[in-house]
């Protein structure tokens, strides 16, 4: 796999010039897509903008200047995406990587204390020794919890520093969501009602407004409004 991208051929998740160079930075693996999450050095440069270069961003970087998720980023190119929290304590900026209703993803200026916790969706269940229960949650966190309290497709709010669950959010009637993927990627809509598919194909999310899509581009953000900052609507 090539280290190298073209700017043309980034995601169009990125919020990138696309002519001012050639050459864009690509992202190491991780827990986020290239979609759905952009390397550090790009966040500060391009995103950010306390720096005009990749070197000055390396710099800060190498400085141990930058947070994600209260964990000091090593890797220039790290990934970071979709409900991740970027703080730079020496500038006192915090802020939570969201999407635009355009799709596009962007950084929320949030206070130090929202900066201590985020939403993580439950992917998956998976029972452990003990007849504990693992919770596998985006971003590539795992909770093991005594009993089986949440449902594939919840989102919790978690603290970051030890990962104890603050609170919960169900997919159910009336939870507010955010659409994480697709044509629709940016919206954020009130629940209606979730329709479980017979066979391989996808379970649905139908919502107030009419619309639906299938269970993976959900992301609930509230039991009845969202619990988080939104980017404000683009023109």
């Amino acid at each position: 796999m090539s280290d190298h991208m073209k700017r043309l051929a980034a995601p169009r998740t990125w919020p990138l010039k696309r002519k001012v160079s050639v050459w864009a930075t690509k992202q190491s693996p991780g827990a986020h897509s290239l979609e759905s999450g952009m390397p550090a050095v790009a966040v500060l440069r391009d995103m950010i903008k306390i720096c005009d270069t990749a070197k000055e961003a390396k710099r800060i970087i190498s400085n141990r200047g930058v947070f994600v998720d209260g964990t000091a980023v090593k890797n220039p190119k790290a990934s970071i995406g979709l409900m991740d929290t970027v703080s730079i304590p020496a500038m006192g900026l915090n802020y939570r990587m969201l999407l635009t209703d355009k799709g596009k993803l962007s950084l929320v200026p949030v206070s130090e204390d929202e900066a201590k916790w985020k939403l993580c969706r439950i992917e998956g269940k998976t029972k452990v020794s003990g007849g504990k229960i693992q919770l596998n949650l985006s971003s590539g966190r795992n909770i093991i919890l005594d009993k089986n309290m949440y449902k594939s497709g919840d989102t919790l709010r978690i603290n970051t520093a030890d990962q104890t669950v603050l609170d919960s959010y169900a997919l159910a009637d009336g939870a507010s969501a955010l659409i994480i993927s697709g044509a629709l990627a940016g919206k954020v809509y009130t629940v209606a009602d979730c329709v479980t598919v017979k066979g391989p194909s996808d379970n649905i999310v139908r919502f107030q407004s009419g619309t639906e899509t299938v269970k993976r581009n959900v992301f609930v953000i509230g039991s009845s409004k969202p619990e988080i900052k939104l980017p404000e609507a683009s023109e």
